[in-house]
């Protein structure tokens, strides 16, 4: 049976999710959120459902250390014909990965970033807590990915591109800083042959919270979500 989540209640051992769903009910405020990434849990369900916990075996993470960059990818980092900024149009990447993935078949289409879920990650985007990078070409927003920080973790929601190669030049901007920053692992939640071919790879979900648990318990700095000058030469 699904735990169904009332008021307060806390959420049940990620062990007993079945096929990765977890739980159900609940809400999308800060404290159950942030209560959610802690333990490797994530909400993702479509507009007009109850809200849906998930905590999927195996995990799909991306170690920073162990991103890749194609020949093609590198000519573009290359070429330096971008901007890159951070936490600058945080809404607008996230009405963007919610778009239909017309021009990127590869990533999953952004059905689940509906109102609810935007006005929920704006709140921790104001706190410091959700961030995102974006790759802007001739002053227009270009491509970005968008996520959670907590400690030294990094928890991957998605990426959108309008230009050829534009959301792995953010990403690859990110996994830099990170390396800088000293974390240790991008929650990327679900397997996709596009995540596999950037370095991503499945772990159970055992070792993943045992990774966890110890990333999450650094100290969470909102004020140094800043990126080094030449992170990419």
């Amino acid at each position: 049976m699904i735990t169904w989540l009332h008021d307060d209640a806390p959420f049940p051992p990620v062990e007993r999710a079945q096929d990765g769903l977890l739980a159900a009910g609940g809400s999308l405020s800060v404290a159950r959120l942030m209560s959610a990434y802690q333990r490797g849990i994530f909400p993702w369900f479509n507009e007009g459902q109850p809200i849906l916990w998930w905590s999927p075996d195996p995990r799909m993470i991306l170690l920073p250390s162990a991103f890749k960059i194609s020949k093609s990818l590198h000519k573009t980092l290359r070429r330096k014909h971008y901007e890159i900024r951070t936490d600058s149009a945080f809404e607008q990447v996230m009405r963007a990965c919610a778009q239909p993935r017309r021009s990127q078949p590869e990533i999953p289409s952004g059905s689940w970033i509906h109102e609810d879920m935007i006005a929920a990650y704006l709140k921790l985007h104001h706190m410091g807590i959700a961030h995102s990078v974006e790759t802007w070409i001739n002053g227009r927003l270009a491509g970005g990915i968008y996520g959670i920080a907590i400690g030294r973790m990094f928890f991957g929601e998605s990426m959108f591109s309008t230009v050829t190669d534009s959301s792995k030049v953010a990403l690859a901007h990110l996994v830099a800083q990170l390396q800088r920053w000293h974390y240790g692992m991008i929650d990327c939640q679900m397997n996709t042959p596009h995540l596999a071919s950037l370095g991503a790879y499945e772990i159970a979900r055992e070792e993943f919270m045992q990774r966890l648990q110890g990333l999450v318990n650094y100290p969470t700095s909102s004020d140094k979500w800043r990126f080094d000058d030449g992170l990419i030469g």
